[in-house]
C-alpha cells in the first residue's frame, strides 16, 4: 500500500516536473511539485530526472518574482541532493555560475552548498579546477554581503587548495588578481580573505609558501605594525592561527614577526592606544608559548611575562581578563608552571589578587580566573612529584586566607557557570594528596560531594560527575578519605551523573 502511495506520488512528480520543463507550469504547479519532491525517496526522483528538468528550474529562477524564485530553491535544494556531485558539475556548470551571481541570497547559498558538496568530492573538485570562470564567481562570493555566502565561499576555496593543482590554480593564474580584486572591497572582505589565506597556509609548508610567494601573508604581516590599531587588533588573530602549525611558526621566527610583535608590546608604554590591540598580541605569546616552550619563549622574550603581570596587577578589569587567560594557558602545562613558580612573591601575590577577583568581580571575570585557577593548579597523576605537588599547594593557599571554603561559597551560588567553575577548581585538585587532606578536614565538605540534590541542571550535574570521577579514580583517595567515604563515592560513579533515588508513596489512612 504504502509502495504504492510513492509510486502514485513519484509518477504526480514526474508529470510536475515535465511541465516545469516545458516552462509552462504556474506557480500553483511549482507549490505542488516543491511538496511532491519532498514526499518522494531521493533514489525515486533520480530514476525520472533529466538534465534539461534541472536547467529549465535554474531558468526558472532568472525571473523577478519572490514566490517563484523560493519554489523553484526549495524543489533543486531536493533534486541536487539525489545526484551525484560529479554530475552536477559536469552538466550544470553554467548554472552554477549564474547561480553564484544571482540577486537574491538563497539561490547563492543553493548553489554555493552544491559548490561546497563539489569540493568535497575527489572526482569532482578536478573537474571545478577546470573551471576557471566559475572559480572566479566563488572568489567573487566572498565579497558578499550574505556571511553565511562568504563564509561557504571562504571553505570551498580552503578546500579546492588542498591539493597541489588547487594550489596552482588559486595562485598559479589570473584568480589570484581576482582574490586581490575582491579584497579592495572594504576591510571586512580584506580580513576574510586574510583569513582564507591562513586557513590555506595550516595546510602544509608548501601550501605556506603559495600564500607566501603571493604577497598576501607579508601583506597581513605588514598591517600588524601599520597605523591603524583596530587593524591590528584584528590581524594579529590571523599571525595567532598561523603559529599554530610548526611550519608557520618557523615561518614567523624566519621573518622576524615574534620579534615584531615583541618590540610592539615594548613600544606599548607609550602608546595611548595602545588597549586595542595588546591584548591580541600578548595572547599571541601565551599560545606560542604553549605549543613552543613556555621556558624558551619567556626567556627570549623577557618582555611577554613583564606585561602580563603587569596587566594582572593593573586596575583594568580588560586587561585583567586578558592577563588571567595568558597564565591559564601559560599554566596549563609543567614547564609553564615551573616558569611561573621562577617569579617566587610576585606571583604568589598575583594569585591573591586572582583569588579576590573570582569572589568579587562581575560574572564573566570570575569566570575567567576560575578557569585560569583550574588551569594553573592541576597536575596529571603522572608528574606529581614532592616538588610540584608542593608548589600547587603554596599556590592554592595564597589564593585566600580559606581557599576551600572561598570556592565551595562560590560552588553554591543559583548561577550554574560560576557553581561550574568552582567545581572545576576542585576537580583540578581532586587528585592531590594534600587536597584530599584538606577536603577531608573540611566539615561537611564530603556530605556536599555526594549530595545530589544540591546539582539543579545537567551542567552541573556533569560537573559534580567529573569531580567524583576525579576523586575515585585518584591512587590515595581510599587511604585518605577512609572506606566508607570511598565506597560512597564508587557508589555515585557507579550510578552515574543523573541518577535519582527512587521514593516510595505509600498512602497511610487518615494522615494529611
Amino acid at each position: 500500500m504504502a509502495e504504492a502511495a510513492a509510486a502514485k506520488m513519484a509518477e504526480a512528480a514526474a508529470e510536475l516536473l515535465e511541465r516545469a520543463a516545458r516552462r509552462d507550469a504556474a506557480l500553483e504547479e511549482l507549490r505542488a511539485l516543491r511538496v511532491a519532491v519532498q514526499a518522494v525517496p531521493p533514489a525515486a526522483l533520480r530514476a525520472r530526472l533529466g538534465e534539461h528538468h534541472l536547467v529549465a528550474l535554474f531558468g526558472l529562477l532568472g525571473v523577478n518574482d519572490r514566490e517563484q524564485v523560493s519554489a523553484c530553491v526549495s524543489i533543486l535544494e531536493r533534486l541536487l541532493q539525489a545526484l551525484d556531485p560529479l554530475y552536477v558539475i559536469q552538466n550544470l556548470r553554467e548554472e552554477l555560475q549564474k547561480g553564484l551571481f544571482h540577486p537574491d541570497d538563497s539561490v547563492k547559498i543553493l548553489t554555493m552548498s552544491q559548490v561546497g558538496r563539489i569540493v568535497e568530492d575527489s572526482a569532482a573538485v578536478t573537474e571545478i579546477l577546470h573551471s576557471p570562470e566559475l572559480l572566479r564567481q566563488i572568489i567573487n562570493c566572498i565579497g558578499g554581503e550574505k556571511i553565511a555566502v562568504a563564509k561557504e565561499a571562504i571553505k570551498s576555496l580552503s578546500r579546492i587548495a588542498q591539493s597541489q593543482e588547487g594550489l596552482e590554480a588559486l595562485f598559479g593564474s589570473t584568480l589570484l588578481s581576482d582574490l586581490r580584486n575582491v579584497m579592495a572591497t572594504s576591510d571586512v572582505v580584506r580580513y576574510r580573505v586574510y583569513e582564507l589565506i591562513v586557513e590555506i597556509s595550516s595546510v602544509s609548508a608548501e601550501s605556506l609558501n603559495y600564500c607566501a610567494n603571493s604577497g598576501l601573508i607579508p601583506e597581513l604581516i605588514g598591517e600588524l605594525t601599520g597605523e591603524d590599531v583596530l587593524v591590528r587588533a584584528t590581524c594579529i588573530e590571523m599571525v595567532t592561527s598561523l603559529a599554530h602549525t610548526p611550519h608557520g611558526r618557523q615561518y614567523l621566527a624566519q621573518q622576524g614577526v615574534i620579534d615584531k610583535i615583541s618590540n610592539i608590546i615594548l613600544g606599548a608604554e607609550s602608546d595611548p592606544f595602545s588597549s586595542f590591540y595588546l591584548p591580541g598580541f600578548v595572547k599571541f605569546f601565551g599560545n606560542l608559548a604553549i605549543v613552543d616552550s613556555p621556558q624558551q619563549i619567556c626567556e627570549r622574550y623577557p618582555v611577554f611575562m613583564e606585561k602580563v603581570f603587569e596587566m594582572a596587577e593593573s586596575q583594568d578589569p580588560t586587561m585583567i581578563g586578558v592577563a588571567v587567560d595568558t597564565l591559564g594557558i601559560l599554566g596549563s602545562n609543567v614547564e609553564g608552571k615551573q616558569v611561573l613558580q621562577k617569579t617566587r612573591s610576585r606571583f604568589q601575590n598575583l594569585l591573591s589578587k586572582i583569588g579576590h577577583q573570582a569572589k568579587n568581580a562581575p560574572t564573566e571575570l570570575r569566570l575567567r580566573c576560575l578557569d585560569a585557577i583550574s588551569s594553573l593548579l592541576y597536575l596529571p597523576p603522572e608528574q606529581q612529584t614532592e616538588d610540584l605537588l608542593r608548589m600547587t599547594e603554596s599556590w592554592f593557599t595564597s589564593l585566600s586566607s580559606q581557599p576551600l571554603e572561598l570556592f565551595r561559597s562560590i560552588s553554591t551560588q543559583p548561577f550554574p557557570d560560576l557553581h561550574c567553575g568552582a567545581l572545576r577548581v576542585f576537580t583540578a585538585i581532586a587528585n592531590q594528596p594534600w587536597a584530599q587532606k584538606l577536603m577531608l578536614d573540611s566539615p561537611g565538605f564530603v556530605e556536599y560531594v555526594v549530595d545530589r540534590s544540591v546539582e539543579p541542571d545537567k551542567a552541573s550535574k556533569d560537573a559534580k560527575y567529573e569531580l567524583v570521577k576525579a576523586l575515585v579514580n585518584s591512587k590515595t583517595i581510599a587511604e585518605i578519605f577512609g572506606n566508607q567515604y570511598y565506597l560512597r563515592l564508587r557508589a555515585y560513579l557507579h550510578e552515574g551523573p543523573y541518577y535519582v533515588k527512587a521514593v516510595s508513596t505509600t498512602a497511610v489512612e487518615g494522615a494529611e
